[in-house]
């Protein structure tokens, strides 16, 4: 358990090293569960287990290393993990399906998905080099956001946070939340794959 808790710590500072053993130590059972998802899928000649664990574990990075996520045991990382995964499974299909349930709506040739099997960006472990990450993260962000960030990095929960700002521990997390969704989006974290 403490040497889990020293793994966080490191990847919220930005640890390279604590990035790839969670890669190693996660990233067999969740390709396991996007085979098991996309066996009989017509995604499955779209998309790539690792592809979707790319993109899953990139968002991870990028919102664990900036303390969004209360990462304590190891299983509920793999249940975070999964769902995520689940998750992108699921809006892949939407993306796929979606012209087709739209009628008049403009229907794309094979080729567009094609071009999204290979996966041009960076993987996660070349995504998370250090403090490059958080330092883009922090370029994103507000002085306000940023202060959220540091006390996040620091290990420090919403009530003790909230003590230091006198604020609401929910409307620190909620407005931190809004903060990560939106630097997320801006990285095109979710167009990885």
């Amino acid at each position: 358990m403490d040497s889990f808790v020293g793994l966080v710590d490191g990847l919220r500072k930005g640890e390279a090293q604590a990035a790839e053993k969670l890669v190693r130590e996660f990233e067999p059972e969740i390709r396991r569960m996007i085979r098991i998802q996309l066996h009989d899928s017509p995604l499955q000649r779209q998309f790539d287990s690792m592809d979707i664990c790319q993109s899953v574990m990139a968002n991870f990075f990028v919102r664990a290393s900036a303390g969004q996520f209360d990462l304590n045991e190891p299983q509920n990382v793999l249940r975070l993990l999964v769902t995520m995964a689940r998750n992108k499974l699921t809006d892949k299909a939407r993306a796929v399906h979606g012209p087709r349930r739209h009628p008049g709506g403009k229907q794309q040739d094979g080729s567009v998905h094609l071009n999204n099997v290979a996966d041009r960006a960076a993987s996660p472990s070349c995504a998370l080099q250090g403090q490059e990450l958080l330092n883009k993260i922090k370029s994103q962000l507000a002085p306000d956001e940023v202060e959220l960030l540091e006390y996040r990095i620091q290990g420090l929960e919403w009530p003790e946070i909230a003590v230091k700002l006198n604020a609401k521990p929910d409307a620190l997390r909620k407005k931190y939340t809004r903060a990560m969704d939106r630097v997320v989006e801006d990285m095109n974290v979710d167009d990885w794959v």
